[in-house]
């Protein structure tokens, strides 16, 4: 290769490279490490205060379970005694309500009496003015079923059901005996007329009923 065309080209390596170092910015010696010593003082002030709200965070944890447990148990105590008011609110309605649905029970029985026809009555003060008065018209009667049936329809709202006692075998936990009776056709035990009838409340006795019970039978039925 010819001298001149490699000095050439070594002019126009050496232009390029100073081109390069022209470029390229200057760098402070003490630059790098300065600002090396300030990321690592950052990290550590930085681990510092993740360390502090750590430790800040864990104390509100700590309190917020303390407060959750405190509002737990308290409620679960108000529920307690919320349901312990209910149920005493309940037994005191009830207590209140119980005479005037007995008084209510007796009171349709007076009307289911003046329903009765008069050979199946007893002779009382209503016999004795219906004979006395024998022109009164029957319109009495539809009055007393009318009222009968609404009274009916107040004690079923009230969740008061009658006892079926006729025809059945004689139950102590919701009837009392008041007489016998002597069928061979039916089995000792067996209820076969109701004096007074028994009503239940909410599942619960609310009258016993008055029951007459057969006590004629076979010996093996007696022994039942």
């Amino acid at each position: 290769m010819d001298t001149a065309v490699k000095e050439t080209l070594l002019d126009q390596f050496r232009d390029y490279l100073d081109s390069l170092d022209e470029a390229l910015p200057t760098v402070d010696a003490e630059g790098p490490e300065t600002d090396l010593f300030t990321v690592f003082v950052e990290l550590a002030a930085m681990r510092n205060e993740m360390r502090t709200e750590s430790r800040l965070l864990k104390e509100a944890l700590d309190e917020f379970r303390g407060v959750f447990g405190t509002l737990q148990s308290s409620h679960a105590t108000l529920e307690q005694e919320l349901r312990r008011a209910q149920a005493d609110s309940r037994e005191r309605a009830r207590a209140l309500l119980r005479p005037l649905l007995v008084e209510l029970l007796d009171l349709r029985d007076r009307l289911a009496v003046g329903l009765r026809p008069a050979t199946e009555r007893p002779a009382r003060w209503l016999d004795r003015w219906r004979t006395q008065r024998p022109d009164q018209p029957e319109s009495w009667r539809e009055g007393l079923g009318i009222t009968l049936r609404r009274l009916d329809r107040i004690l079923a709202d009230r969740r008061v059901v009658r006892i079926e006692t006729i025809g059945r075998r004689f139950d102590p936990r919701v009837g009392r005996v008041v007489g016998t009776s002597k069928e061979v056709s039916v089995a000792t035990g067996v209820v076969v007329e109701e004096v007074c009838a028994g009503f239940l409340w909410d599942d619960e006795l609310l009258r016993a009923a008055e029951v007459i019970v057969n006590k004629t039978g076979t010996d093996e039925e007696d022994s039942e």
